[in-house]
């Protein structure tokens, strides 16, 4: 009995001294990540990203996955309107992931309006699946090592020379979506998509994250052929009206955007490109704008960097559509 109980003790003794070490660690690889966020790449760069901002400057964060960073450019709308906006999505962003990253985000922000981009609503890993994300986000939130652990190669290799504009990212090409599934991918039906179990759990504690911190949730679905359908339409709409949420359905608004099929898309009906990002965006400024009442803040000294970069945005996007 005796050597069992040193046993253990032995055990919890190395379990504790690692616990230790992995905070101690997870606090010094959070301060160097956020001192050299514009080297961070993959998932982790709109996490380290918005933890960079200086603190209470965004008014509006964006949520979702590829859907999002590549319909809303935060500098078209600060150059519109002067709101500043920062756009954390992530390539096929999990539910649980989402919530997470808001409530990264809110540690240091707090915006009026959190944007949610839809799709990821009807993202669904599957039991075993959702029981992995759930751990795996749970340790990198916590202990930040986890997700930074990989951050010195990312510098040995030179996997950093890319460019960000508060998480938009640039996408000039064009590849027109087929005219049959843009003609017919919103054919008005009653059938109503669903909407997984593991999704309603953690919207849950987003709306709720959101309501603590005095932001309005508000869900939106960028125009995509490839990824929407009435149906999910349905589902999104029903599930903003019980919980009281609002919700932008951009693909029953195509026409008045000025989305061409022919021009405006990257990959065949999946995502926007640069021009039709700017029509999306164009609309969203302007109607969160006016019904939530955001300051424009261009005048501001504390922005200056905000106008530094949109020159350099705009730079870039002339250079791009010069090709």
């Amino acid at each position: 009995m005796k050597i069992e109980i040193k046993t253990i003790r032995r055990c919890i003794m190395f379990f504790a001294i690692l616990a230790l070490l992995l905070w101690i660690g997870s606090i010094w690889i959070s301060g160097q990540a956020q001192h050299m966020s514009e080297y961070i790449q993959g998932r982790s760069r709109p996490y380290t990203g918005i933890a960079a901002e200086p603190e209470n400057s965004i008014d509006m964060i964006v949520l979702g996955d590829s859907e999002s960073y590549t319909s809303v450019s935060p500098l078209e709308i600060w150059q519109e309107r002067g709101y500043p906006v920062y756009v954390c999505g992530q390539p096929g962003q999990k539910v649980q992931e989402t919530y997470y990253m808001l409530r990264h985000a809110l540690e240091t922000q707090s915006p009026k309006v959190v944007l949610m981009e839809t799709n990821l609503m009807f993202r669904d890993p599957g039991f075993l699946g959702n029981i992995r994300v759930d751990m795996t986000e749970f340790l990198r939130y916590h202990m930040p090592i986890f997700r930074y652990h990989n951050m010195w190669k990312m510098l040995l290799d030179g996997s950093w020379a890319n460019d960000d504009y508060k998480g938009f990212a640039i996408r000039s090409g064009v590849k027109a979506c087929d005219r049959e599934k843009e003609a017919s991918y919103m054919k008005e039906t009653t059938e109503t998509a669903k909407i997984p179990e593991a999704v309603h759990t953690y919207m849950e504690k987003i709306i709720k994250l959101c309501r603590d911190n005095g932001a309005e949730l508000v869900l939106v679905s960028a125009p995509s052929p490839k990824n929407y359908n009435y149906k999910k339409h349905n589902a999104i709409e029903r599930y903003a009206g019980e919980k009281g949420l609002h919700y932008i359905d951009l693909n029953l608004k195509a026409g008045q955007l000025g989305i061409d099929w022919t021009k405006d898309s990257y990959d065949r009906g999946d995502h926007l490109n640069l021009s039709g990002a700017r029509k999306v965006t164009s609309y969203l400024g302007k109607y969160i704008g006016e019904k939530y009442g955001m300051e424009d803040r261009r005048n501001d000294p504390a922005y200056q960097e905000w106008d530094r970069l949109a020159e350099k945005y705009q730079a870039e996007v002339a250079r791009r559509l010069a090709k």
